[in-house]
């Protein structure tokens, strides 16, 4: 097990292989489609975006929230199916310089080519542990855009092991989930047809 430390170096995200369980140690943020959205579009006009996203480790999660006298507290922190970020992913790290990604379900070929040409992992979490997940996350440093939603908004953590995480999309292109289809889609095709009459 490899205990990651943000903000990553490329260096570092280039040295991890498919498979290699981690945990994630510093800043880290969430932020799912409409911080995506709004992020890109504060780029593309040239304005002013939270300087927390450049070179981050963005998770796909809606957190629950409850505010204390003394800030924000996480409730609860599960991952967000992370193909709904496929149209916007690529980008955001060529944007953003983004070291890591994590979320449940993988995500598309462009956006594993975007990965493997900036320097980016993607970081599977277990669906169903959002309790475990949010005392990984450690203390909430900030919210900006709440506007959008508790949920939507874009969450700052100080993450104290994370995890477990599992390499799951490595920086050279390597896809657990395509090895997994193609696996299925072998077996398959070696299964003999059924005899009918």
């Amino acid at each position: 097990m490899t205990n990651l430390v943000t903000p990553l170096t490329e260096e570092t995200v280039r040295s991890l292989r498919l498979g290699d369980t981690v945990f994630v140690n510093g800043p880290i943020v969430t932020g799912r489609d409409e911080a995506h959205i709004r992020a890109l579009g504060l780029r593309a006009e040239g304005k002013e975006t939270p300087p927390q996203l450049d070179g981050c480790v963005l998770y796909h999660c809606g957190p629950i929230m409850r505010q204390t006298e003394d800030g924000w507290q996480v409730v609860a922190a599960g991952p967000t199916t992370s193909a709904r970020m496929n149209r916007l992913e690529p980008e955001m790290i060529r944007e953003f310089g983004i070291r890591a990604i994590i979320g449940k379900g993988g995500m598309s070929a462009e956006v594993a080519e975007a990965m493997r040409e900036c320097g980016c992992v993607y970081l599977a979490a277990t669906g169903g542990a959002a309790v475990s997940l949010a005392e990984g996350l450690g203390a909430c440093t900030g919210v900006e855009w709440l506007d959008l939603g508790m949920a939507e908004a874009l969450w700052s953590f100080r993450a104290d092991r994370l995890g477990p995480l599992i390499v799951a999309m490595d920086a050279e292109g390597n896809s657990l989930y395509e090895q997994v289809r193609g696996s299925l889609v072998r077996d398959a095709r070696s299964r003999p047809l059924p005899r009918t009459g």
